[in-house]
């Protein structure tokens, strides 16, 4: 299991980190909407290699049949690592590639409350909760945290379905299935 589950992880990882790379100096022609949505995207494309992966270990390694727990568990750590590398790949980038990810991001936050009317005490109240979410993001292990959530819920969904749908029961020997 540890050959599929790294192997299958680390490409996956290598999809998202990519991505991530390949977009970024796009990101101010691209903005952050639509950086989003193609973020999302490349998530779901790279975690497509969970079902691939527990597919390779279902019929290379136990013969065709794979419970749902099983499944699972091969799912998970293959996400597991996808995410730890898009995690690494965005502290790099973070602290060292673009430092000032943090000031375009609030200031991007702020346009968007001004066009959609805010007043001038909501963008008060918008640039006080960017500037603690700025402070707090520079702490590496809630940048950790706070970037490993993005794309662990794809992940997990795309788990989930896959080992629903990956998953196999062993027949009894003899039993043959028969259609009436």
């Amino acid at each position: 299991m540890r050959k599929v589950v790294l192997t299958f992880g680390f490409i996956s990882g290598a999809i998202m980190s990519g991505m991530m790379l390949a977009t970024l100096p796009f990101l101010d022609t691209i903005g952050f909407d639509k950086g989003e949505v193609i973020g999302y995207t490349s998530m779901v494309v790279a975690f497509l290699l969970v079902y691939f992966g527990i597919r390779s270990y279902r019929d290379n390694e136990l013969g065709g049949t794979i419970s749902f727990g099983n499944a699972m568990k091969v799912g998970m750590l293959i996400t597991l690592i996808s995410c730890l590398c898009y995690v690494a790949t965005w502290e790099v980038i973070y602290y060292k590639i673009t430092p000032d990810f943090g000031d375009k991001y609030a200031a991007h936050t702020l346009e968007i409350a001004k066009a959609k009317g805010a007043t001038a005490e909501q963008l008060e109240k918008q640039r006080k909760e960017m500037e603690d979410f700025k402070q707090m993001y520079k702490n590496p292990f809630m940048n950790a945290a706070l970037t490993f959530v993005e794309p662990f819920p794809v992940g997990l969904i795309i788990t989930i379905v896959c080992a629903g749908v990956l998953s196999r029961k062993r027949r009894a020997p003899g039993l043959v299935a028969t259609s009436a």
